[in-house]
């Protein structure tokens, strides 16, 4: 069964300047991703490459073409369906973390049950969240006193606490080192391998290397990487 299905899926913009045409990132793209699979999407910047994940996040709803994500048709789904399919089955991981500067780490994984989703005794799945991470001794630690990857880690662990079947990441490594980096596609690893399903958008060679499955976006289009690419990013 698939977690996620893409027909002809269409993306424009608003052209910039008067006269102009409108610009379309994704431009007609067919997607199958099975549940269980592990895979990454590489593309050059402004390649589309975020608008594709927060499509299929569920944050844009403007698109033409056939969307399914789960089961679910998101052109068909209210509003509040949305959400719910967003808080419950879906984790997101931004690569500029969007953690809260005021709330400690454990607050900042709670954040998703404060907005409704409804995690069955939510603060010891939290807690098993950051601990899955390495960071429970950091649980009462606010962000400004976290090196960017314990950051990244509590980011992550607000993606796990609803413990989701579906994990979307944005450059989840573009602003970690390499050290800590391998850490993160250490766990990722480990998620697939419990069965969670993960796509991955990407321009770093280590984190496709991890996945099962790479895809390139090009000219608004997926498909398979090919040698030439393989070898430059080797």
């Amino acid at each position: 069964m698939n977690a996620i299905l893409l027909r002809g899926v269409k993306k424009r913009y608003p052209p910039r300047e008067p006269g102009l045409a409108p610009q379309e990132l994704l431009s007609g793209v067919d997607l199958e991703v099975k549940r269980g699979e592990f895979m990454a999407v590489e593309g050059q910047s402004g390649s589309g490459k975020s608008t594709l994940l927060h499509l299929l996040g569920g944050l844009d709803r403007e698109f033409e073409g056939e969307a399914q994500v789960l089961g679910c048709d998101l052109r068909a789904l209210s509003d509040a369906e949305l959400a719910a399919l967003r808080h419950t089955q879906i984790g997101f991981i931004f690569q500029s973390f969007n953690l809260l500067p005021a709330l400690t780490a454990l607050e900042n994984v709670l954040l998703p049950d404060y907005f409704g989703s409804g995690v069955p005794d939510a603060e010891r799945r939290a807690m098993e969240a950051l601990d899955r991470v390495g960071l429970a001794d950091k649980a009462k630690a606010k962000p400004a006193a976290l090196s960017g990857g314990e950051r990244q880690r509590v980011a992550i662990a607000r993606a796990l606490v609803a413990r989701p079947p579906l994990l979307l990441a944005d450059e989840p490594t573009g602003n970690l080192d390499a050290r800590t980096g391998e850490g993160v596609i250490a766990l990722f690893k480990e998620l697939h391998a419990d069965g969670m399903t993960l796509l991955i958008v990407t321009h770093e060679a280590r984190v496709s290397h991890a996945a099962t499955r790479v895809l390139i976006l090009r000219e608004g289009r997926l498909g398979p990487e090919d040698a030439q690419h393989s070898m430059e990013t080797l």
